[in-house]
């Protein structure tokens, strides 16, 4: 059988460091190289034609990647995008900028220059005249207005657009799925990480599910984040918190300690405008997986599982490629961008709330209403073995 035309995509990256993990060493080297990273199959259904990466320390492996596979490395996003001509030159566009030497702010926010990389992505675009579906890995800016104004573009310049991280579209021990249409009041997560990077992929793994409920996703009312014993009292005060906390919690595979030991634990309270509420809890010590519950209308039991991360040898990135692929091959995203948009803003409020002293935020921007179709976009079956160690 042949195999299917595949379409060339730009490789837009921060850094692709030669020993050290990061999401383009990943993302990009399966794109590379094949899945299992060694030039064989399977691969990827599109290929990459172009390479240009923000940073370039001593470490730094993108030029001795361009020259091992002849796939041309630029000094400037406009330049992918065109392979060096006046016209766009790519059916589609791979933006991952996670991970480099970058600057933190006041809300512990690693300034990732996605919005700044974006912007070349749709000057270029402008300037040639066509516009080519992108993907944008993980938030799509650490700044609400930012993140907006990219959401706002892509509907401008009138391109398909996907973003987020690989943790949807995960396997989960046990393989769960939220019923389409069914109702639900609460939710819960409890996982490790850092406050902002992987804040980020904590609200997404309740919102995947979340958004399944009837009627869809139509927006959140406020925001809040609490620190120190606030926490544990929420939790002894609210029973449907407590319930689901220790739901999710059983489902953790990594040994952990006492949560309420974790000197660096945060909630975020989530207050959705149909009266849903989600409670994250971030226990660097106390979790060791990223694991939800939620209620379902009509169920005794929660509905609760963990969803996998990234592992020793990056298999987890494989099902997000599978996703990204379905969207440069059919022009269409699996799932809508307006999850990331939302939970984008969700993340940059809730640490603005913890800036500001733990205050309870109106968040009147983030009605942002959206609904998903009844299809799964994770992976199900058993992952591969190496996962398991």
């Amino acid at each position: 059988m042949n195999r299917e035309e595949p379409k060339k995509i730009a490789a837009i990256s921060t850094v692709i460091w030669k020993d050290k993990a990061s999401h383009a060493r990943t993302i990009v080297g399966k794109y590379l190289f094949g899945f299992n990273e060694d030039g064989q199959e399977p691969r990827p259904r599109s290929e990459v034609v172009s390479l240009y990466t923000h940073q370039t320390p001593d470490d730094d492996i993108s030029c001795d990647w361009g020259r091992q596979t002849g796939v041309p490395v630029f000094r400037t996003v406009h330049e992918a995008l065109t392979l060096g001509t006046e016209d766009l030159a790519v059916d589609g566009v791979l933006l991952v900028a996670e991970h480099g030497d970058y600057e933190f702010n006041d809300k512990e926010q690693k300034l990732y220059p996605r919005f700044e990389l974006f912007l070349q992505i749709a000057d270029s675009f402008r300037r040639t005249g066509r516009s080519v579906p992108v993907f944008n890995d993980k938030h799509l800016s650490y700044s609400w207005v930012n993140a907006r104004r990219m959401y706002d573009l892509s509907k401008e310049l009138d391109f398909e657009f996907m973003a987020g991280s690989s943790i949807p579209v995960n396997y989960r021990a046990p393989e769960i799925e939220f019923p389409w249409g069914g109702r639900t009041r609460h939710g819960v997560v409890v996982a490790p990480g850092p406050i902002d990077s992987y804040g980020f992929h904590m609200l997404e793994t309740v919102q995947c599910l979340i958004e399944r409920r009837t009627g869809g996703e139509i927006g959140v009312e406020a925001v809040q984040c609490l620190e120190g014993e606030e926490i544990w009292r929420f939790l002894d005060s609210t029973p449907w918190a407590q319930k689901l906390f220790d739901a999710a919690l059983a489902r953790s595979e990594v040994p952990q300690e006492d949560p309420r030991g974790d000197d660096r634990a945060a909630l975020f309270r989530v207050w959705h405008c149909d009266g849903v509420e989600t409670a994250i809890f971030r226990l660097p010590k106390g979790a060791g997986d990223f694991c939800v519950a939620v209620d379902v209308e009509g169920c005794d039991d929660p509905l609760a599982t963990m969803m996998w991360r990234g592992k020793p040898d990056n298999r987890s990135f494989d099902c997000l490629i599978l996703n990204i692929d379905e969207m440069f091959h059919t022009g269409t995203a699996p799932y809508p961008v307006e999850r990331t948009l939302l939970v984008s803003g969700i993340l940059d409020f809730v640490l603005e709330s913890r800036l500001q002293g733990h205050v309870r935020l109106a968040t009147p921007q983030l009605h942002i209403p959206y609904q998903v179709d009844q299809r799964s976009f994770h992976c199900t079956g058993n992952p591969p073995e190496p996962w398991r160690t």
